[in-house]
């Protein structure tokens, strides 16, 4: 989880003096502004702690073998996201999806805190790409995935 919070640490500075204009610009047709793809963090981290929570309650164990998901970090391979990690199209202030992002970002400790360490390397659930991950695994995904992110901002604010 140290990682988890540099790694948001990193996301927010590099967000920090950018106006809610800049923000919401896309400054390449057919792909996310910035502020997208911090609603699209905030939905996938929303997503990922519903989905360990219902497996931690769960009795079913299927333990699996760990994957490459360091893989997240190359950017030429490219994933379509699932619809409910879409993010809005809506104008959003960056000080709300900060607060939202805060808000995933507590309920995600919390479930992690609240798991016992068998559970986490016991039970899992599936990825789109790397089918199913143990939710150990998922924990670094979270990272991981904003890393992935963090340079895909750093791709936009070049354009801007």
């Amino acid at each position: 989880m140290n990682e988890n919070e540099n790694i948001r640490e990193e996301l927010l500075i590099a967000v920090k003096g950018l106006s809610d204009e800049q923000l919401d610009a896309h400054p390449e047709e057919g792909r996310w502004s910035i502020i997208q793809v911090l609603d699209h963090l905030y939905l996938m981290e929303r997503a990922i702690t519903r989905n360990i929570a219902d497996k931690l309650k769960s009795e079913e164990s299927i333990p699996v073998v760990d994957k490459p998901i360091e893989l997240t970090l190359n950017r030429e391979l490219k994933v379509q996201a699932p619809p409910f990690v879409i993010p809005s199209e809506s104008f959003q202030t960056l000080s709300r999806v900060k607060d939202k992002l805060s808000e995933s970002r507590k309920a995600f400790i919390q479930v992690v805190d609240q798991a016992k360490r068998n559970d986490l390397e016991q039970k899992s659930f599936p990825h789109p790409l790397f089918k199913e991950l143990s939710l150990k695994q998922w924990i670094t995904f979270v990272g991981l995935h904003e890393k992935r992110h963090l340079m895909q901002i750093e791709e936009l604010k070049s354009k801007l």
